[in-house]
């Protein structure tokens, strides 16, 4: 298993500062990539980013709340592909959770336990 890569976050939108760690499709069967992170300050609910490609500006990243699923800023996918996102994080959201709020503290540990859709 390759190691994430882990991009610095700016400040943005009420986020804290905190790195994100990107999950290609061989790991989440999506055809873009997931950023996943833990909370780190951050003063809103566990969310995912998505991009089309695994190095670009948090600008550029759309945005998805978990708790209840919506998309909160950001590029947002097309409807597809929004679908199934929903699917993989339904599929995965005690994993996102528990990684998000720290009880899953490595991210290495995250992506053993995460399922591709």
């Amino acid at each position: 298993m390759d190691a994430p890569t882990v991009l610095p976050a700016a400040e943005a939108q009420g986020q804290a500062s905190y790195g994100m760690a990107n999950l290609r499709s061989k790991t989440t069967g999506l055809p873009f990539v997931v950023f996943i992170s833990q909370k780190a300050g951050a003063r809103h609910d566990a969310r995912v980013k998505v991009s089309t490609g695994p190095r670009v500006q948090p600008d550029q990243m759309g945005s998805y709340q978990l708790r209840p699923f919506r998309h909160t800023d950001g590029p947002r996918l097309e409807p597809d592909d929004e679908a199934n996102l929903r699917a993989w994080v339904e599929l995965n959201l005690d994993v996102l959770v528990s990684y998000w709020d720290g009880r899953i503290e490595f991210t290495e540990d995250a992506i053993e336990l995460l399922k591709p859709i």
